[in-house]
């Protein structure tokens, strides 16, 4: 089992800056991807960017060039930066791990942008 403790979050301004983190903590093995997904009011849960524990990342499109996802694999946690932020952003933010078929999830964390 993992867990997950995520921070951060809350309300901005348009154009504003908020910063995520969620540590993990369980039974980890070296071998994994962390990340974060969104749910928008009215949508579905969609990725936000990904990091593997080599440092590999994916970033969706909507937030290439304004998020930026890093990690402290020697203590589980990974923090997600979010610069230039847009209305389109507010979302519930869940950080995700996920290890040899395995996949958990955060708690969600509110992130809302006001224009």
């Amino acid at each position: 089992q993992v867990q997950l403790v995520e921070s951060g979050g809350g309300l901005v301004q348009a154009g504003g800056s908020l910063r995520l983190s969620c540590a993990a903590s369980g039974t980890i093995f070296s071998i994994n991807t962390m990340g974060w997904f969104r749910r928008a009011p009215g949508k579905q849960r969609e990725l936000v960017t990904t990091i593997t524990n080599s440092g590999t990342t994916n970033y969706a499109d909507s937030v290439k060039g304004r998020f930026t996802i890093s990690r402290d694999s020697a203590k589980n946690t990974v923090w997600l930066q979010m610069n230039s932020l847009k209305p389109e952003d507010t979302a519930v933010y869940f950080c995700h791990f996920h290890q040899l078929g395995f996949t958990y999830w955060g708690q969600g964390t509110q992130v809302t942008v006001s224009s």
